[in-house]
């Protein structure tokens, strides 16, 4: 992994990765060196991380950020950035922050200055709009629909009224 300057080189770096979304051979080899070189890695879910390294021979130490915690943990990892330690977020399955916990870390070092380095890599949502044969100079992402009949039928009716584009939904077969 190439260390990239930053306006204070005593401080870490944030490296957003983005993991495989169902086919191990999907990660990318710059993927796999930051893995290898962070200090820590902040994980959706442990457990699953943890079997995603293990596959990679990755020893890392990992840390749990969630939905249910990251407001308050954003600072515990902003501590440790600012005291130099390189730091990867990861999600379960493809690009954290795209349906994925950490938008609250991601705005907390941006506003301490501390640089946020994003990898490319899987993403459902672009997978998903590369394969739809849409024009896809332009479009809409929005996410997960509701979960209950009605708020979907209100979603989709009132997103009928605007004028947009292709528009991507993400979902899950768990949920149906």
């Amino acid at each position: 992994m190439k260390q990239h300057e930053s306006a204070d080189n005593s401080q870490g770096q944030l490296y957003i990765v983005p993991t495989p979304i169902g086919n191990l051979s999907d990660i990318t080899q710059r993927a796999l060196e930051v893995l290898q070189a962070v200090d820590l890695i902040a994980a959706e879910d442990t457990r699953h991380t943890g079997l995603l390294l293990q596959h990679f021979a990755i020893n890392a130490r990992l840390f749990a950020l969630h939905d249910h915690n990251e407001q308050q943990k954003a600072e515990t990892l902003l501590a440790k950035l600012k005291e130099g330690q390189n730091i990867a977020l990861v999600s379960d399955a493809g690009t954290p922050l795209i349906n994925d916990p950490g938008y609250h870390l991601v705005r907390t070092c941006r506003e301490a200055n501390i640089r946020v380095v994003p990898l490319p890599g899987p993403c459902a949502a672009i997978a998903a709009l590369s394969a739809a044969g849409l024009p896809s100079d332009r479009f809409c992402y929005e996410g997960f629909l509701p979960a209950k009949s009605k708020g979907r039928r209100d979603t989709l009716k009132a997103l009928e009224e605007e004028p947009c584009c292709g528009q991507v939904f993400l979902d899950t077969p768990i949920r149906w």
